[in-house]
């Protein structure tokens, strides 16, 4: 699939602007139809109510832009299949997640919902030989896979739970993904990240702060399957096996953060870790003055400095590898016990 820059450009233009226009349709039909988040519970943070279906906008722009994107650059049955495998299972979540907007969903329906969709990816990325870095065994690369997209879907269903916090997240973690792929020459894996870049800015044109939508858990689990899909069909151009498993890490190191900090607090307290709360990373950071525009931009730039680290260790080569894996180390944990420390409640 050989596209050159203008391509790529034209790919996020046409996700952005496309979701970009869905939205605001989304919006009016959510509010027709009283597909509400409504401040009903305790763990909710906005005072009326917000439509949901933001996350049918980006699933609907980014499937229809990878596929017209397909269907007019040279189309193979390879690049269709391999684009499917990537949006099919984050399909069935975001359908899931679209149900659990409408609906309200236990807990526990989502996560059987979301090992399925690791499992499925991983025998999809080892039988097609797709896998970023493999470790060598069969068996642990499919069960670290299913962790990974079980965990990093979680994640990101968890941090959104701020005005464009996740929006704003993806869209740098995507970035940061389309560049080291198309500096390794993984074009579909790049072209993939760039949709999603555009999807999600395009999103946060109406999800900043003061958020008129929301993207609910139709976005949040259609968007944690996709970029924890592309982040293990990554190959960074490195020297190291280190390094080449720290970089997935380091692109998803603040939602990975916030589920940390959040999960260990409700450990701690004896709540269920999925039950909701006010004890996420922008709930700790608004507890100490800070408004909830000035958190989406402290999590943002968390968020990029990590992704910096996470270029740097392609740019710099293998004579600093280690050294800046056990800096973005240190600096996670840092955080770790910096935000542990503030007030849960």
């Amino acid at each position: 699939m050989n596209i050159h820059l203008f391509d790529y450009l034209l790919l996020f233009a046409s996700s952005l602007v496309l979701v970009g226009l869905l939205t605001p349709l989304m919006r009016r039909i959510a509010i027709s139809k009283e597909i509400l988040d409504w401040p009903n519970s305790a763990h909710k943070s906005h005072y009326k109510p917000v439509p949901y279906l933001g996350g049918v906008a980006i699933i609907l722009g980014i499937v229809l832009v990878t596929y017209v994107a397909i269907l007019f650059s040279k189309f193979s049955a390879s690049n269709f299949w391999l684009a499917t495998s990537l949006i099919g299972p984050a399909l069935v979540m975001g359908l899931m997640g679209l149900w659990d907007d409408i609906r309200s969903l236990h807990p526990f329906p989502r996560f059987i919902g979301q090992t399925i969709a690791g499992i499925v990816v991983a025998i999809i990325l080892i039988l097609n030989d797709t896998l970023g870095t493999p470790t060598g065994s069969i068996a642990l690369d499919i069960f670290l896979t299913i962790i990974w997209i079980v965990g990093i879907c979680n994640s990101i269903n968890f941090f959104d739970n701020l005005d464009g916090g996740a929006a704003g997240t993806v869209a740098i973690s995507s970035s940061t993904i389309a560049y080291l792929a198309l500096t390794n020459n993984q074009n579909l894996v790049g072209a993939s990240a760039v949709v999603i870049s555009g999807a999600t800015v395009g999103f946060l044109i109406w999800n900043r702060n003061p958020a008129k939508i929301y993207m609910g858990d139709a976005g949040s689990l259609f968007l944690g399957v996709l970029i924890a899909t592309l982040t293990i069909r990554l190959v960074p151009d490195t020297t190291s096996k280190l390094a080449s498993y720290a970089i997935p890490v380091l692109i998803l190191a603040i939602p990975i953060l916030d589920t940390a900090i959040a999960v260990t607090s409700r450990v701690m307290r004896r709540v269920s870790p999925f039950q909701g709360g006010k004890d996420h990373l922008s709930h700790r950071l608004i507890r100490l003055r800070i408004s909830r525009r000035h958190s989406a931009l402290v999590l943002w730039s968390l968020s990029l400095i990590f992704n910096l680290f996470a270029v740097l260790l392609v740019i710099l080569g293998p004579q600093i590898e280690a050294k800046l894996t056990l800096l973005a180390t240190v600096l996670w944990f840092l955080l770790f016990f910096v935000f542990i420390r503030l007030p849960s409640y």
